[in-house]
């Protein structure tokens, strides 16, 4: 609770106890025995400053010991032993001296310790549940920051972990086409080292990235495309179909270079029967990569880590739902395209 908030509260609530206070306590007989109402207002002023910051010093005292929400049965307990305690101690000894001494001109009647205790420790809860709800609240929102910057943490962790997953797994594919191209033709071998030193530099600019657009995706996929043409030639096929509009949504990186290399890695690409593999677009901000169903004879083994990565960053980017349909002579995968606005980029 900040300082000022307190002063203030302090000061409100012993102005306005004292003033009902000495109403109910003083008023009434006062009245009858001709005694100044400012003299019973100073008095109660006297008595309820005293009450509430004994009181005050016993809920900073339980919120210290118990400051924690799973701690808020204890010390509220603690607080509600405190102001008991504390009210009953000072109203008895206050009601005695003026008892015995006959402060106010009068002997206070028998039943007066109790009303006085009870009304006083009515008045007290009042104030002690401000202060109680005040760090109530605090707790909640300390500790709904904490599970969201925590969330947020884990979350960042989890999209790192899938964007490490990406590297190594293009890298050695790559490898792998160079490998072959060396044997079969050393001048294209050539050529697919410029173009991969290319490819691989804007990977890991691009990768760093949470979203790219999709016209870097495109422009990046081209070349990637290139490099798969120079190791199978006219057997595959690229087809492109994308309205311009959408050239500025986004969506994480290397998502179609993971598809286009799953529909190479499962399908047989022959010049007789080239592979074809279209990305094309709707009018409901979906973008469609879809290839030809032709599986290999010899099936690769395969865990679906590239389209389990890209699902997982949808869900954690918090996007709608990538899906996958498959029939006897297609396979297509629909990625949602988020929407290149500042308050619609997702935050994690």
């Amino acid at each position: 609770m900040g300082k000022q908030y307190d002063k203030a509260l302090r000061i409100i609530s012993i102005a306005v106890v004292a003033v009902v206070a000495n109403f109910v306590f003083y008023q009434p007989d006062n009245d009858v025995q001709h005694i100044s109402w400012l003299k019973g207002l100073v008095i109660s002023l006297i008595e309820w400053t005293i009450l509430l910051e004994i009181n005050r010093v016993g809920i900073q005292l339980a919120q210290r010991r118990y400051p924690r929400l799973n701690q808020t049965k204890q010390r509220i307990a603690l607080e509600l032993g405190w102001l008991l305690t504390a009210t009953v101690v000072h109203r008895v000894i206050i009601t005695y001296l003026y008892d015995i001494t006959q402060f106010w001109g009068y002997p206070l009647p028998g039943g007066t310790y109790w009303v006085t205790t009870l009304v006083s420790f009515l008045f007290t809860l009042p104030v002690a549940a401000i202060y109680e709800g005040k760090h109530l609240y605090r707790q909640w929102w300390e500790t709904y920051y904490e599970a969201e910057r925590l969330k947020k943490e884990n979350l960042q962790s989890q999209l790192d972990s899938l964007k490490a997953q990406i590297n190594p797994h293009f890298l050695f594919n790559s490898l792998s086409t160079l490998s072959s191209l060396v044997t079969e033709d050393p001048v294209k071998a050539e050529q697919f080292i410029e173009e991969l030193a290319s490819v691989y530099r804007y990977l890991l600019q691009t990768n760093e990235q949470p979203l790219t657009t999709l016209e870097q995706e495109l422009h990046f996929i081209r070349a990637y495309f290139n490099l798969l043409q120079m190791r199978f030639g006219s057997s595959i096929e690229l087809d492109q179909a994308i309205d311009e509009r959408y050239h500025a949504f986004l969506l994480p990186p290397l998502t179609l270079q993971l598809l286009v290399e799953n529909a190479v890695k499962h399908n047989a690409a022959l010049p007789t029967r080239p592979l074809l593999i279209r990305i094309y677009s709707d009018e409901a901000n979906n973008l469609f990569v879809l290839n030809t169903l032709q599986k290999k004879t010899n099936l690769v083994p395969s865990n679906q880590t590239g389209l389990q990565n890209i699902a997982t960053k949808y869900r954690l980017l918090k996007q709608a739902e990538v899906v996958v349909k498959q029939t006897d002579t297609h396979f297509q995968v629909l990625i949602p395209l988020i929407p290149n606005l500042p308050h619609e980029h997702p935050h994690y």
